[in-house]
């Protein structure tokens, strides 16, 4: 089958090799990467953000796609959920997006962590 992901008990068991995800990477994020990784980017302002009260869990990089679905939402609101389809596909489609990429980040974190571990070993 597929690959297991290591959200697991085993992480917090060993915290030597468990991505802290509340702090930054601990390893380059170029590593690994010969032509780069693309910069991710804001693609909507703060000012955008706080015009259409968006919340702190709303405010990521997706907020570009969820302001067209609030205007929409807003512009027929009786019948919202029929006529914006194509909007919160977008939005839902980049959310998705953005959580696989979070998933991979830890994933590559924790087995550099791994690597960084045995090397240590190997090297005592």
């Amino acid at each position: 089958m597929g690959q297991k992901l290591s959200t697991s008990i085993e992480d917090r068991l060993s915290p030597e090799t468990s991505p802290r995800t509340d702090r930054p990477a601990t390893f380059d994020p170029l590593a690994g990467f010969e032509n780069g990784r693309p910069k991710r980017e804001m693609k909507v302002s703060w000012e955008e953000m706080d015009q259409y009260n968006l919340t702190i869990g709303q405010r990521d990089y997706c907020a570009h796609l969820l302001i067209p679905l609030i205007k929409c939402q807003s512009n027929y609101v009786p019948a919202a959920g029929h006529m914006c389809v194509d909007e919160r596909h977008a939005w839902d489609k980049c959310e998705y997006e953005d959580y696989i990429g979070r998933i991979k980040e830890y994933e590559r974190e924790k087995r550099l962590l791994l690597r960084k571990k045995r090397k240590e070993a190997i090297g005592a």
